[in-house]
C-alpha cells in the first residue's frame, strides 16, 4: 500500500492526525509515510468490519484486537505489528486531546512479545575499506566519499545527511548542524578526513548543475537534492567495490559508528548525544557488541580475575557468538 498514492482515502480525522505529525511534531517524511500506511491499513480493516472511520467512537478494544489478530494471520512480523499498534495508540491519544474521543480503544492491549534484535554492524576493517573504496577524483566519487564520511565518521542518519543544506556545514569548526527526529537540532563533529572530503566535494558540487537557489549539500545527477533511494544505491555500489559480500544499508554505517565508539571506550551518554537519541535505552542496544572490551576490562581490573588480562575470561570475547 502506498501512503502517498492513497492518503486522500484517510478519514478526516486521519488527515488531521497526519497534519499534526507533519506540522506540529515535525516528523520526517519517512516517518510520516510509515504512520500514513499504518493508519490507512487500519481504516481499511475498520471498513471491512462494517464500521466507519469517520465515527472513531465505534472502534472498540475488540476491533483493535481483531485487527492485530488479522495481522498475525497474514504473517506480519511481530516488530511490525508492534509499530502499527504504537501508531494507533498515538492516533487515539490525539483524538482524545482534540475532545473527539473520551477513551482509547487501545487501553489494556499489550505489545506482542519481541524477539531481541541487535543492530547489524561492520567490523573496523570493513568500515575503513568501505570509506576508502570510492577514491576517484571525479565529482560523483567526491560526493559519495563525503556522504560515507558523514554516515560512518559522524554517525548521521541517512535522512539527516540528505537533509543538510550548505549553511549547515561549518568547515572551519569541522561541524555540521543536524536536524534530527522530532525536529531536534544537534551539532555533529566531522573527522579530519571527513572535512577534507567535504571540502573537495563542495569545490566540485557545481558539476551537478544545481540551480543557483538549490541549497542542498548532496545533489543527484539532475541537480536536485539526493534522495534516499539514490543514496542507498551509492552505499550498495561502494560496498561491492570494497569487496564486502553482503548488501550494506546506510544505517549499518551509523550502527558501526556507535559500536566502534563503544569498543574504543566511549561512554554511553556521549554516544547517545552524538547519535541524537532521545532515550539512553535506544543507545544501549549497542552495548552487546562490546563484549570483548567488557571482558578485557574485567580481567585487567577485578582482583579475582587474576593476571591482568590472562584470566580464563580473556578468551570469551574472541569466541564467535552462537547462532
Amino acid at each position: 500500500m502506498s501512503w502517498t498514492a492513497d492518503k486522500n482515502d484517510l478519514s478526516s480525522f486521519g488527515r488531521m492526525f497526519m497534519a499534526h505529525l507533519g506540522v506540529e511534531k515535525g516528523y520526517a517524511e519517512a516517518t510520516l509515510d510509515a504512520y500514513g500506511v499504518d493508519l490507512l491499513q487500519f481504516e481499511h480493516f475498520v471498513r471491512e468490519k462494517g464500521l466507519a472511520p469517520e465515527s472513531p467512537e465505534s472502534v472498540t478494544r475488540d476491533t483493535v484486537r481483531g485487527y492485530l489478530a488479522d495481522l498475525h494471520r497474514q504473517g506480519i512480523k511481530r516488530s511490525s505489528v508492534a509499530r502499527k499498534l504504537a501508531a494507533l495508540r498515538s492516533y487515539f491519544r490525539f483524538l482524545i486531546r482534540q475532545d473527539i474521543l473520551r477513551v482509547t480503544p487501545c487501553a489494556a492491549i499489550t505489545n506482542p512479545r519481541q524477539d531481541v534484535r541487535h543492530p547489524t554492524t561492520l567490523n573496523v576493517d570493513q568500515a575503513l575499506r568501505l570509506v576508502e573504496a570510492a577514491h576517484e577524483p571525479d565529482p560523483r566519487s567526491l560526493r559519495d566519499m563525503a556522504l560515507l564520511e558523514l554516515l560512518y565518521g559522524s554517525g548521521l542518519r541517512i535522512s539527516e545527511a540528505l537533509g543538510l543544506d550548505l549553511y549547515d556545514v561549518d568547515m572551519n569548526q569541522g561541524m555540521v548542524r543536524v536536524l534530527g527526529k522530532g525536529g531536534k537540532e544537534r551539532l555533529a563533529p566531522m573527522t579530519e578526513p571527513g572535512v577534507e572530503r567535504m571540502r573537495a566535494y563542495l569545490e566540485h558540487r557545481g558539476a551537478f548543475c544545481a540551480k543557483p537557489e538549490e541549497r542542498a549539500v548532496f545533489l543527484g545527477l539532475r541537480g536536485g537534492r539526493l534522495n534516499r533511494r539514490e543514496a542507498a544505491k551509492i552505499v550498495d555500489k561502494i560496498a561491492a567495490l570494497a569487496g564486502l559480500e553482503r548488501r550494506i544499508s546506510p544505517h549499518v554505517l551509523r550502527h558501526s559508528f556507535a559500536s566502534h565508539l563503544l569498543e574504543s571506550g566511549a561512554d554511553l551518554r556521549s554516544v547517545q548525544e552524538l547519535l541524537g537519541h532521545a532515550r539512553l535505552s535506544t543507545t544501549q542496544r549497542y552495548t552487546h557488541l562490546d563484549l570483548a572490551r567488557i571482558v578485557q576490562v574485567y580481567d585487567q581490573t577485578h582482583p579475582l580475575a587474576g593476571n591482568a588480562g590472562g584470566g580464563k575470561n580473556s578468551e570469551v570475547g574472541s569466541q564467535e557468538p552462537e547462532g
